[in-house]
């Protein structure tokens, strides 16, 4: 959660994460449809959606991350 809050708040836009558990879920997803359990990529994406919670994290601090990389920028500028 810290690396996904420090992501939305340098690029100052939404970060949206889905659970750690997605590789496995993909990978079930596509031996389902595999043998016909699911029917389509749609199916597939619906199942996910009603499967698990997706958290959203949203900038909270851009501006001090924005000071701190012009301070960045300024720092090859001096030699």
């Amino acid at each position: 959660e810290l690396l996904n809050q420090l992501i939305a708040d340098a690029c100052g836009v939404p970060v949206v994460a889905g659970p750690v558990e997605a590789t496995v879920l993909g990978n079930v997803l596509i031996q389902c449809r595999a043998s016909g359990a699911v029917g389509s990529l749609d199916e597939m994406r619906s199942v996910v959606r009603n499967s698990v919670e997706l958290k959203k994290f949203e900038p909270q601090n851009a501006a001090g991350f924005s000071e701190q990389f012009a301070r960045y920028e300024g720092l090859g500028q001096k030699a």
